[in-house]
């Protein structure tokens, strides 16, 4: 699938992603604009990426982005900002309520998540956090992953971000 035409933001926290994220956005077609992607050893997580969201709520706002994506330093989680700046929060447990699906909870850790899925064949686990297993594909959280997921479901519902959370419709 081609993001063509779709403007995203990507605060890499000077980490792992710093090497990687740009080139994957920019090979499906975005137009992709980083910040905090310039690792020195020492600066990783340092008042960026998903720990501090701010910084890329203020950059999607200004550049007018589509949406943006923050990951933590070694990239096994993301948090999504929506078109206005906002961080995106799912309500998943709603959602899935809603919509009948059932679900387990478990110990916080993506150990026990996936230790779960295992046993229950569920296909997606996560926390809050913004780790998400999509057990397809990985056995523990990838960032770049879920913000892929995150970028098919929009284009797949051909609506923004915050559309979309704020019909509870993604799930």
């Amino acid at each position: 699938r081609s993001f063509k035409g779709k403007k995203v933001g990507l605060d890499c926290s000077n980490g792992s992603a710093s090497s990687v994220a740009k080139s994957v956005f920019d090979a499906l077609g975005a137009d992709t604009y980083v910040i905090n992607d310039k690792p020195d050893g020492l600066n990783i997580n340092r008042g960026c990426g998903s720990t501090h969201i701010g910084e890329l709520q203020k950059f999607v706002k200004e550049k007018g982005l589509d949406v943006g994506f923050a990951y933590d330093g070694d990239a096994d989680r993301c948090l999504a900002v929506d078109e206005n700046g906002n961080v995106v929060d799912l309500g998943l447990y709603k959602a899935l309520d809603r919509e009948e699906i059932g679900y387990e909870k478990t110990a916080v850790g993506d150990k026990y998540v996936y230790e779960n899925m295992s046993k229950t064949g569920n296909c997606l686990g996560g926390e809050q956090s913004g780790h998400i297993i999509f057990s397809k594909y990985a056995t523990t959280g990838d960032g770049i992953l879920t913000s892929l997921k995150i970028m098919e479901v929009m284009l797949e519902k051909k609506e923004t971000l915050g559309t979309l959370a704020d019909r509870k419709s993604v799930v």
